[in-house]
């Protein structure tokens, strides 16, 4: 695994090219060793927009497509750094490097990595070195091996969620290494373990698995839900009510501020919701719908829902600071067969939302013909009263 000045210019040069096509076209290409040229272009395809800083430094190593596509964003990554406690940290599955990458960039922090696949650690050395990060610790082991031995302040776990078949996997105990098997071990010999899970997962469910969780950290960005963090204390009694954190990233400008609560309070807040849609709409972020804060956004915000099951929520005067899309609405219809094929003359083009509606967005845009794309938002939805509606509607 080497990158000479050639392949780096090779993989630069054809970075937008048709990968199969150059694969069969080897002997066009003497000197270069396609395959490995070829798993590079792919892997900085996955990375490109995730991990800016990366993506723009020619000298970096990609060991497979795989750890390219499950490794964690910038964003991310630079998020959870302010979750380490103290200033030792052990990531024990290493993969591509990222979090550690990161973890190290915290003052006064010393970094151990951990992977038990060689190509991975041999990666990772050439890139941490790459990235001016030479001060992490790497130990090409299987972690399960070390743990009697481990003396740190903060374990970060990152379980493979894919079985031996390469299918996906998103039961706690089904990932690799199963934590529910390590955890007490973790817990005695670390004050806090950060454990990222599938983003698929229940949070109630989890918790019931994790019962020493302090928090739970659910991360979005660009509408969809990424990451969804345990931070586990095992050192004292672990709260009734641990923490949750619905915070949405934005690449390059500052985070919003986190949405926090605990289940217990959304269980018994009372549900609030309008009589009719008012002068505007609004869609909670991702991370905020994966919470499951539904009763407490339209609570603390003074924006009602349009329904128990809908998660839309509106007002009269605009909430410049709702955890999410903020729209103007325009007007309102109510659902009909007939009313879908007047629209598309009316409404050739409108990005479309559904929630809590019979059809889905596809059928729902076969039906209509109306065309994706434009600066109009169309949402269909339920009301209270169980009237069908589609809610039509610009960005405020």
């Amino acid at each position: 695994m080497q990158l000479t000045p050639a392949l780096k210019q090779f993989i630069r040069d054809h970075a937008a090219e048709d990968t199969a096509k150059l694969l069969l076209a080897s002997s066009r290409y003497p000197g270069i060793d396609l395959p490995f040229a070829v798993e590079q272009i792919l892997a900085r395809r996955q990375i490109r927009d995730k991990l800016p800083e990366w993506y723009a430094n020619d000298d970096l190593i990609y060991p497979s497509r795989l750890a390219a596509e499950q490794c964690s964003s910038e964003p991310t990554a630079r998020y959870k750094q302010r979750l380490l406690l103290g200033t030792a940290c052990c990531d024990l599955t290493g993969g591509l490097g990222v979090d550690s990458y990161y973890f190290s960039r915290r003052p006064g922090t010393a970094v151990t990595y951990i992977e038990r696949h060689p190509l991975y650690c041999e990666a990772a050395r050439h890139n941490f070195a790459a990235l001016r990060a030479p001060g992490i610790r790497i130990l090409n082991a299987d972690a399960r091996n070390l743990l009697r031995d481990l003396r740190t302040d903060t374990c970060y776990a990152d379980p493979a969620r894919r079985a031996d078949s390469n299918r996906r996997v998103f039961a706690l105990a089904d990932c690799e290494p199963d934590i529910l098997q390590l955890k007490p071990l973790l817990l005695e010999n670390a004050h806090r373990l950060i454990v990222k899970i599938s983003p698929m997962a229940d949070i109630g469910e989890t918790l019931r698995l994790l019962p020493e969780t302090r928090e739970v950290h659910v991360i979005s960005a660009r509408n969809e839900c990424k990451e969804l963090l345990f931070l586990l204390e095992g050192d004292s009694p672990s709260p009734s009510a641990p923490l949750i954190h619905a915070i949405d990233l934005h690449p390059g400008s500052p985070d919003t501020l986190p949405f926090t609560f605990t289940l217990p309070e959304e269980k018994e807040a009372p549900l609030s919701t309008a009589d009719a849609v008012g002068a505007y709409l609004y869609e909670p972020h991702a991370a905020l719908l994966k919470s499951g804060a539904f009763k407490l956004t339209a609570l603390r915000h003074d924006t009602p829902k349009l329904h128990r099951h809908s998660h839309l929520y509106t007002s009269d005067t605009l909430i410049a600071d709702f955890p999410g899309r903020r729209f103007r609405v325009t007007d309102t219809f109510d659902f009909s067969g007939k009313l879908l094929k007047q629209l598309a003359a009316r409404l050739p083009q409108a990005n479309l939302t559904v929630r809590n509606f019979p059809l889905t967005v596809a059928e729902l845009r076969t039906r209509s013909r109306i065309r994706e794309g434009g600066t109009l938002y169309l949402f269909a939805t339920t009301l209270a009263g169980e009237r069908k509606i589609l809610i039509l509607t610009e960005k405020a």
